[in-house]
């Protein structure tokens, strides 16, 4: 009997089937068995037998998912198909199942051998995953740019690499909480890489200037999130009930929503279904303006077309592969709705997206925050308090209708500063708390000039201004015209120009990124749309100025720190989880003033009670359960996977040094955030705004402030 009753799926595209089918049957099978894949045992083990090749139908599923590509194309995307899956069940017997942890790593480290961006492969093949890989590799990447092999090698070894973090989780009897879940699952899923094999099949490549853009990467995520979550509810009954598999999206659901393994199947389709929305949005609404912004022409613009029709295709046909593959649990499938039906089905759920309004806030209140990490700040801090205030006044912040000074003193951003960096000098106390105040400014003023205007053209423009206060050579060409180019044109000048021309133009990169996601937020409002809950949770990083902060942070450290530990599975996760924790914690303080006084859409419980569609009361529940497991996944990344990780890799002690501190500044950031929060008048409720006048959107500090400071101080000119 199985586990659950496979939901009602959306499924807005017909799957259509490529007539070269019969050919890729006839190929993949001979390439299998030339590749050692059928019928070998490995170590004893035979991973598939004639019998499972043929019933799994792999060249089936590349034929459904790339129904246009020529005969030669489709016997090689098939071919990586039956490699990647090989490898999966091959990983499985080999590794999972007997927790064969050293093995599994010495497995995984060679494989890298037979995918060179560059040059020619040497090593030679010990097992059917390297000889297939080698086979696949030499086949495909001499057809293209430098640009795509880079990252379809970056997938390819991302899809490899975290099945170690699915062992690690098994071997710990460990779940992932959904965030944490939704991110991982791209990596070890696959998709990503499906989607390079999309621009093959097309045979055009996505611009490389656009290819690493917020929409390209929002097509590529929201395809990937679909397209993984689809595969759970299929794969459900053989990963969980048969191979004690872990990393299941039901199994997520039932378990950290407390749901029954129907409800929480449900709820895993109405994130998928979210998901595609949030690619049609995205296709619809944000690709236009990218290529034009971009002046991408006309062989570019097929590219990224293809590439979305591609990637659409791809959806339909996985799902009507799912729906016949032996490999699934498909019987009694769900009844097709075909495409006006799912439009249809799925309606009441995008409306509801596009719906919220202002309301009365049930009474709550919050818990305290507590945190292993020791609170320290700063000394100077009434000095900067002073200085923070009447800078805030000599730029022009309280004379625009946004603040006034008693509010920029209640506020007290020097605090917060104070907190998040209690080692701080005066002059870097100063300049941290001036940055905390102009992004804070910011974030209120987009809203209230353009969100509630619905002036889309003029925060466009406003952006574009924006960044011309931050020129790379220091040379200004712009003449301010308000408070929030002054005081961004001041403070560049004395925090850029210390820095060397790299920091400089990463410096600057992170601004823009933020600026970026206050944009998105505006175009939301435009739209009044409630943002998808995975979109918010990455989008709220960049608008709370997270990434900018991490980025900094990183260069300070970067004489002793190589590149590419940064990069590193441990170091994201831990930079993640910290960042989740602060913005959800601000999304909880500034609940009542952004729902009830400002009609706000970017709040992480609003965003739950509309997407569950659950009460206030289980919206804040649930938001806090999800503090607290990115909370303890911040203080399991630094207490138990770092040192690992230093010890796995056997970093110098200087690295050591760079990446514990760089840890502990992460505490500094979370203790002093949470105590900024719970003393500043921001979130007073004696602070709400008189009727009549213009909402402001309340949020916390930006916080690229402390950062900002220790670069200036403390790194390299």
């Amino acid at each position: 009997m199985q586990p659950f009753q496979l939901p009602e799926f959306y499924t807005p595209h017909p799957a259509r089937l490529n007539p070269n089918l019969e050919r890729a049957r006839v190929h993949t099978r001979a390439w299998a068995c030339e590749m050692d894949m059928v019928d070998a045992p490995q170590h004893g083990t035979v991973i598939w037998t004639a019998a499972d090749l043929e019933a799994h139908d792999y060249a089936l599923l590349c034929a459904y998912t790339h129904p246009d590509c020529d005969g030669e194309a489709l016997d090689l995307i098939t071919d990586w198909y039956v490699w990647v899956f090989y490898f999966d069940d091959h990983f499985v017997e080999l590794y999972k199942r007997t927790r064969d942890v050293p093995g599994a790593q010495a497995h995984l480290d060679r494989l890298p051998l037979f995918m060179p961006v560059d040059g020619h492969i040497t090593a030679h093949p010990a097992n059917p995953v390297e000889k297939g890989l080698a086979d696949l590799w030499r086949r495909t990447v001499g057809r293209h740019s430098l640009d795509w092999r880079e990252r379809f090698a970056a997938n390819t070894k991302h899809l490899l690499d975290e099945s170690m973090w699915e062992l690690h989780n098994i071997s710990a009897a460990r779940l992932a909480n959904p965030i944490e879940y939704v991110e991982m699952r791209r990596k070890v899923g696959g998709a990503p890489w499906s989607a390079n094999l999309v621009e093959h099949a097309v045979g055009l490549e996505v611009p490389a200037r656009i290819a690493l853009s917020r929409p390209i990467g929002v097509l590529r995520d929201t395809f990937s999130d679909a397209v993984h979550l689809r595969n759970d509810l299929f794969s459900y009954e053989r990963e969980v009930l048969d191979e004690g598999e872990l990393s299941n999206g039901v199994l997520v659901f039932e378990k950290f929503l407390g749901l029954s393994t129907q409800a929480a199947a449900d709820a895993v389709n109405d994130l998928l279904t979210s998901r595609l929305h949030q690619f049609e949005h995205t296709a619809l609404t944000e690709v236009p303006i990218l290529l034009d912004e971009h002046g991408i022409d006309p062989v570019g613009r097929a590219a990224v077309l293809g590439y979305v029709k591609g990637l659409q295709d791809w959806q339909a046909g996985g799902h009507e592969w799912h729906l016949r593959s032996s490999r699934y649990m498909n019987s009694g499938p769900p009844p097709q709705l075909g495409v006006l039906g799912s439009f249809a089905k799925t309606l009441p759920q995008r409306l509801r997206q596009f719906s919220s309004t202002p309301r009365v806030v049930e009474p709550y209140a919050l818990p305290a925050f507590e945190v292993p990490f020791t609170l320290s700040l700063a000394p100077h801090l009434d000095q900067a308090r002073d200085q923070v205030v009447a800078w805030a006044v000599e730029q022009g912040m309280t004379g625009e209708g946004v603040w006034d000074e008693a509010q920029v003193r209640g506020f007290d951003f020097p605090l917060c500063s104070a907190g998040i960096d209690p080692d701080a000098t005066a002059q870097e106390l100063y300049l941290s708390g001036c940055w905390l105040t102009w992004g804070t400014y910011a974030d209120d003023a987009y809203p209230l000039w353009f969100g509630r205007t619905r002036d889309l053209l003029g925060v466009k423009t406003q952006t574009t201004r924006l960044k011309a206060c931050m020129p790379v050579d220091l040379v200004q060409t712009v003449v301010p015209a308000n408070a929030m180019e002054r005081s961004l044109a001041e403070l560049w000048q004395r925090t850029a120009a210390p820095m060397n021309p790299a920091f400089r133009a990463t410096f600057r990169q992170t601004v823009d990124a933020m600026l970026d996601a206050w944009v998105w937020e505006v175009v939301n409002m435009h739209h009044n749309r409630i943002p998808d809950p995975v979109d918010y949770v990455e989008m709220r990083r960049s608008t709370f100025g997270s990434e900018l902060t991490t980025s900094l942070s990183r260069f300070s450290h970067s004489a002793i720190v190589p590149e590419q530990l940064w990069q590193t599975r441990v170091v994201q996760t831990m930079e993640r989880s910290a960042m989740d924790y602060c913005t959800m914690l601000n999304d909880v303080f500034s609940y009542r003033k952004e729902i009830q006084h400002e009609g706000e859409v970017h709040n992480m419980v609003r965003v739950v009670e509309n997407f569950l569609g659950v009460p206030q009361s289980r919206a804040f529940e649930l938001t806090y359960a999800l503090m607290d497991a990115r909370l303890g996944q911040f203080v399991r990344s630094v207490e138990t996977d770092l040192p690992k990780m230093f010890d796995d890799l056997a970093l110098d002690a200087g690295a050591r040094a760079g990446l514990t501190r760089y840890a502990d500044e992460l505490k500094d950031w979370i203790a002093g955030i949470i105590h900024w929060h719970e003393e500043t008048s921001r979130y007073d409720e004696a602070g709400a705004l008189p009727v009549g006048r213009l909402p402001v959107f309340h949020r916390g500090p930006t916080g690229l402030g402390t950062a900002a400071a220790r670069l200036t101080s403390r790194t390299p000119g």
